[in-house]
Order: structure tokens, then sequence, then C-alpha cells
């Protein structure tokens, strides 16, 4: 009997010697959410998606109400045809109306010229014969001079007019149609803000507002969920912080998950999320412990759930 019984404490012993497996790490699973947003304010007016629903890249989403935003839209439109038919009009000159009137005033003023060019001549011939005096010749002199100025005039002004306005004039015009036109992309960009489409494929996990509701500038209307978005979160004491580093495997599992599943170090938490507070003891240093995220494969992450607890059971590889 004694040497049966310490036979049997032998083996307690040496079991005891062995080294136990680490005991499970708890955890849990968390997302990274797409929290969809307007960056305009407005009432909601349609909301076209459900909870647990699937929907593809650009699928609409929500959309807010615009009646300001469009009539901004047709406001600008406007405007911009306003502008851009001012510079036609100055680039083109006066109408064809006005050329043809001032056309005539020339061809008036040429008449006229001509007739006081054969009135001067007239007259230096009388006054060479001495049938008239210096003063008639005079006048006859500065009829044709000012006939000849206005006909000058008149020539001016119908090349002014067929060349339409002032350079500096016309690129005032210019300025402001692209002016009006960058007005008018703004007022589209604010309507396209109203109405909001998915950015990704992706699960929609929450939806934040009803129809009619008010939702203030940049306020998340649909949360979204991409597929394998999806982390653990894990806290880990000190001891085993220098084997889990960024890069590092780890084995994972959960209730209903099936067969343990592997998944990667992505971030180590740099301090302790609880510090003791006096010194760094073998009994105290238990009580740190830092927060460890890991990223599951996609295959791996179709099979969780935001929340769900799972088990850090093993280090399968660490980063040297």
């Amino acid at each position: 009997m004694k040497r049966g019984a310490l036979a049997s404490l032998a083996v307690l012993a040496l079991a005891a010697c062995q080294p136990r497996p680490p005991a499970a790490i708890n955890g849990y699973v968390e997302a990274e959410f797409i929290r969809v947003a307007a960056p305009l304010a407005g009432r909601l007016v349609a909301l076209s998606v459900q909870r647990g629903q699937q929907v593809a890249a650009g699928a609409p989403l929500f959309v807010l109400e615009h009646d300001s935003e469009a009539a901004a839209v047709s406001e600008s439109q406007a405007r911009v045809a306003q502008s851009e038919a001012q510079v036609r009009d100055l680039a083109r000159g006066q109408r064809r109306d006005e050329l043809a009137a001032a056309q005539a005033a020339l061809d008036a003023g040429r008449a006229a010229l001509a007739q006081s060019e054969s009135d001067l001549k007239r007259e230096r011939e009388l006054a060479q014969s001495g049938f008239t005096s210096g003063a008639t010749l005079t006048a006859a002199l500065a009829r044709r001079n000012a006939d000849a100025a206005r006909v000058r005039q008149l020539e001016a002004q119908l090349r002014t007019a067929r060349q339409g306005a002032r350079e500096d004039t016309q690129a005032a015009a210019l300025a402001q149609a692209a002016a009006a036109r960058a007005a008018l992309e703004q007022s589209r960009w604010r309507l396209a803000q109203k109405s909001v489409t998915a950015p990704v494929t992706a699960r929609v996990e929450d939806t934040l507002y009803r129809v009619g509701e008010w939702v203030n500038a940049g306020s998340p209307v649909v949360s979204l969920l991409e597929p394998g978005a999806l982390k653990l979160r894990f806290f880990v004491p000190e001891n085993l912080l220098a084997q889990l580093q960024p890069g590092s495997a780890v084995q994972a599992e959960c209730d209903g998950c099936g067969a343990p599943f592997s998944a990667t170090v992505r971030r180590v938490a740099s301090e302790a999320e609880f510090t003791p507070p006096v010194i760094y003891s073998k009994e105290n240093r238990q009580r740190l412990v830092f927060m460890v995220e890991a990223s599951p494969s996609p295959q791996d992450a179709q099979k969780l759930r935001p929340g769900l607890p799972v088990q850090l059971r093993q280090i399968v590889s660490s980063v040297k």
C-alpha cells in the first residue's frame, strides 16, 4: 500500500510539473461600420432600405427634401444662359438695323462732303476771275473741312459698331459667365447631396431616422457593414504581450462557429487598460491587460456577428 501510494504521488507530481495550456482569453467581435450621412440638413422624405438588407455600391439609400436646392439649380441655369447671351451680344457688335443706320449716315456725310468740295472748287474759280469775295471762299472751305471731319467721325463709328464692345467689357462679360457656371455647379452639387447612395456593397445594419424626421447636417442616417469588416478584440495579460505583435497569427473559437479559426493581429494597444496603483510586483502584474485587435479571414468573418463572445485559444505564430 505504501509503495502504491508513493507511485500515485509520483504520478501526480510529474503531472503537476508538465506545462499547462494557457487559459482561454475572452474577447468579442467588433464591427467597423460605415455610417452614411448627408453634408446638408433637411427633412427625410424617402428611406429606400431596411435593416438587414443587402445593398450594392451605388444603390439609393435615402433622400432629404431638396425643393430649395432644385430651385437654386434652375436659377443658376437661367443666370448662365443670361451671361452667355451677353457675351455673344458683346462679341457680335450692333444689330443689323443699327449697322444699316450707321452706313446710311456715312453715305449722307460723304454726299455732303462731295457737295461742299464742288462748291469750294467753284468758289475758287470765281475768286480767280474776281467775281467773288475772299469771305465767300473762306466759308466754302470751312464747310468742306467740316463735312470731311463729319465723314471721318461716321466712318469711325461704323467700324466700332462692327467690332462690338471693347476688349475689357468683353473680358468682364466672360468672367461673369464663368462665375455663373461655377455657381451652377455648386447648386447641382448641393442638390446631389440630398440623394445619398451606398458607397460600397454592404449589409444595412441599422437605420437611424424615420421618414418625416429632421436630419441635421452630417448626422448618419444609415449604418452599413461591409462583408468581412469585423475584428476580434481581446484583452491580453502582459506576460503574453511579447508573442502578440502586429502580424502574429492566433486561433480563436466561438459558440456556434464550428471549428476554431485563425486571425491575424493588426493592432496592439500601447498602454495597459488597467494599471496597478503602486509598484509592479508579480501579483499585480497579472492585472495588466493590453487590448489586441485581430482580423479573421473574409470566409471566417461571414459566420461572426458584432458583439459575439470569442475566446483566444492559441497563438499559432508570432513575429520575431
